[in-house]
């Protein structure tokens, strides 16, 4: 898969689903705990493939899931990821009602899908992953940000 990659920056074309995961899993290798990973795309681009991926990569060997029903998925292992989905939720105030600032508190990776809802609880430092649709299996993933180099 054709990357691009520029200091903490990278694009990603990705043509199937292992792709997507083989991009989630080569950055959750080089993610460090601590780190706030906010996703955004359109329903069905992919952000939970690249979830799976990222749990790989950081050595969590289990079952990755979409948490739409249930906000968050906790995957714990040598390293933790906090898997979000804020697809249900109405704005920041509610990510800090089920408990946002305990999680941050953990050290874990927290990984939020469907970011654009809760915007205001993030503080600038986080990765920004974007997915675009391209086709029916095509998809461009971007990201950008985070406090070191990914």
């Amino acid at each position: 898969m054709p990357m691009r990659r520029w200091g903490c920056n990278m694009v990603a074309i990705t043509n199937s689903e292992v792709e997507t995961e083989e991009v989630g899993e080569h950055f959750g290798t080089q993610i460090p705990d601590g780190s706030v990973v906010a996703l955004y795309g359109e329903l069905g681009s992919g952000k939970t493939a690249f979830v799976r991926g990222m749990a790989r990569g950081m050595g969590i060997d289990c079952l990755v899931n979409s948490p739409t029903f249930t906000i968050v998925n906790e995957y714990l292992g040598k390293r933790n990821l906090f898997h979000f989905d804020m697809y249900r939720l109405g704005g920041a105030d509610e990510l800090y009602d089920i408990g946002w600032e305990d999680y941050l508190g953990r050290r874990g990776v927290c990984a939020v899908e469907w970011s654009e809802n809760v915007s205001g609880a993030f503080e600038g430092d986080e990765y920004a992953v974007r997915f675009e649709k391209l086709g029916d299996s095509s998809r461009r993933i971007t990201i950008e940000g985070g406090n070191q180099s990914c």
